[in-house]
């Protein structure tokens, strides 16, 4: 070789001058892993963004006026007189049926009351025992120690203060013991007929989740959402319809989304059968 002369060097960039194959991408110089030995690697093109989907690129609101008053319609061909399963002849025992129901089945309760209640007739039947004395005819309905205290102290309440009648207030039912919005919610909206608030149960709790209505899982903040979005004359109603929506075809473990009167409406991530896009947040 003629002194002075220079072997020609590959590229830094990898490939030989005149090299076929036409317009390629750059290779870049990168390490294994475990960094024992250089190699090189094509350096691709960032990839193409995905486009959005379509409901989220046209705007999709879950809470629009639209979309909400479509889906009480529904509702309303679907559960046109429904109303609260708890079996009860007055204000009182729907307010110990309503409090007998946590953490049990409307079906448990409605098997415990008949008997409970042609045993003690009376709120002052009640006022006159000890819890121990009402333990054993609750026992079945689940922490029946914390419910026989609840009703015993709230028919002592309403005797003493409220002589003998269930008030139709929303400050005066929770100064009961065992009540709280949900219970109070109950007695006004189904007995009252007074839209104070939104009863959220499980269903509820579940079913507007996954209908997007609410991203909250706290029940006090998802009642404070569906509040703003409900028109205030459905609020019992909705929640009634909820509750056997998710009885009779939202099931909790196994929704029958192919006979649901708002599957076009639901974008549930966890459907069984779905016609529209599914959006992976909406879901309990």
């Amino acid at each position: 070789m003629p002194r002075g002369v220079v072997p020609r060097q590959p590229a830094k960039t990898g490939r030989q001058e005149g090299a076929r194959g036409g317009s390629r991408p750059p290779m870049k110089l990168t390490k294994r892993v475990d960094g024992t030995r250089a190699t090189f690697s094509r350096l691709f093109a960032p990839k193409t963004p995905k486009p959005k989907s379509p409901a989220r690129a046209k705007g999709y609101n879950p809470t629009s006026p639209q979309r909400v008053q479509e889906i009480l319609a529904r509702l309303d061909r679907q559960y046109p007189a429904v109303t609260c399963a708890l079996t009860h002849r007055n204000a009182w025992e729907l307010l110990v049926a309503t409090i007998l129901s946590a953490q049990s089945t409307d079906v448990n309760v409605n098997r415990v009351t008949p008997g409970l209640f042609h045993k003690y007739p009376t709120i002052e039947d009640f006022a006159a025992l000890t819890p121990e004395q009402l333990q054993p005819d609750v026992r079945s309905t689940g922490f029946f120690r914390n419910k026989s205290k609840s009703v015993i102290g709230a028919a002592r309440k309403i005797v003493a203060d409220f002589d003998g009648q269930v008030p139709d207030n929303m400050d005066d039912l929770l100064s009961l013991p065992g009540v709280a919005r949900k219970t109070a919610n109950v007695v006004l909206g189904t007995w009252f007929g007074k839209n104070e608030g939104v009863v959220v149960d499980t269903h509820v709790h579940r079913i507007s989740r996954r209908l997007e209505l609410t991203a909250n899982q706290d029940p006090k903040k998802i009642e404070q959402d569906l509040m703003r979005i409900l028109p205030r004359e459905r609020w019992t109603l909705f929640s009634h319809q909820i509750i056997w929506h998710g009885r009779k075809l939202c099931i909790a473990r196994s929704p029958k989304c192919a006979d649901c009167p708002l599957e076009n409406l639901c974008h549930a991530g966890d459907k069984t059968w779905s016609t529209v896009e599914m959006h992976k947040n909406a879901k309990a």
